[in-house]
């Protein structure tokens, strides 16, 4: 019998991530790619290395998280759909799979990146946005925090919006696209999907939404941009303050990170995917 022949297959997966210690596999804690491994391996009967576009930190949620994985399995990508969700738990689905060129890469090929950091901005927390908003009592200025975000459009030096960088040597320098503050929306400016679990209109109106896209970011670094404009929006840092940071120049400021809950990868763009091949998705 002819050997089956290996293909490379990607998947947008959409996740909760209260109870994971972050996207990437971890030997003694759950992890979204441990999770998906053994989805694969449970539908394939073998064991396939899955790689990310992004390894989001331990907490935060993804909407269009991409991955891939290669399989000599000869499933239709609609039955990987089916079967992955049937053995994955509740809280990760996939949403889609295409069959991509060999050398594809969900990491290095990625264009944009899409996140959003939510804040629930009013006097009381609220139970049906515990796990995918951050809770700030203290009345916020807006419109400081939407002149302040523009700052962030293009090429800076990230290093003090990052977690440590462990080698001393990784390049800390991105592009940001685009970066808006927006108060009470149901839909992503950036990237689209709703922004919170409900429909009441002063919780709406007490909802503040940080989108930004980005060529890449460094470890935790959106939620240090979001922790800047929260001070900012404080009065404990100022527009000058956040230049200085981004400059390299002298400043004793520092930008605080925020909790992981209020983190969401919207999405993930590429020049090729998904391909607009007939018969690669899970729609065909």
């Amino acid at each position: 019998m002819e050997a089956c022949r290996r293909m490379r297959l990607a998947l947008t997966i959409e996740y909760e991530g209260t109870r994971y210690r972050g996207f990437q596999y971890q030997v003694n804690a759950p992890s979204i790619q441990g999770e998906l491994e053994l989805a694969i391996e449970r539908l394939t009967g073998a064991r396939a290395r899955v790689r990310g576009a992004g390894r989001t930190d331990a907490g935060v949620h993804a909407e269009a998280q991409v991955a891939t994985f290669d399989t000599a399995s000869n499933h239709s990508t609609a039955t990987v759909v089916s079967a992955l969700n049937h053995y994955l738990p509740s809280d990760i689905a996939v949403k889609a799979a295409h069959v991509v060129r060999p050398d594809f890469d969900a990491r290095r090929d990625a264009r944009r990146r899409i996140y959003r950091y939510t804040i629930l901005n009013g006097a009381t927390p609220s139970p049906l946005a515990r796990r995918f908003a951050c809770h700030i009592r203290h009345r916020l200025d807006v419109e400081r925090m939407r002149e302040a975000a523009s700052v962030f459009v293009g090429e800076h030096d990230f290093r003090r919006f990052a977690a440590p960088l462990q080698d001393g040597k990784t390049n800390s320098v991105r592009a940001i696209h685009s970066a808006v503050v927006s108060v009470g929306s149901r839909r992503s400016a950036v990237g689209g999907g709703s922004s919170m679990p409900y429909t009441d209109r002063a919780r709406m109106d007490e909802t503040l939404v940080f989108e930004v896209a980005g060529n890449a970011f460094l470890r935790r670094q959106v939620r240090r941009m979001a922790g800047a404009l929260v001070d900012i929006g404080r009065g404990r840092l100022s527009v000058n303050d956040l230049q200085a940071m981004l400059d390299g120049g002298q400043t004793d400021k520092v930008a605080h990170s925020l909790p992981a809950h209020g983190l969401c990868l919207v999405a993930v763009e590429y020049a090729d995917y998904p391909p607009r091949m007939a018969g690669t998705s899970s729609d065909g």
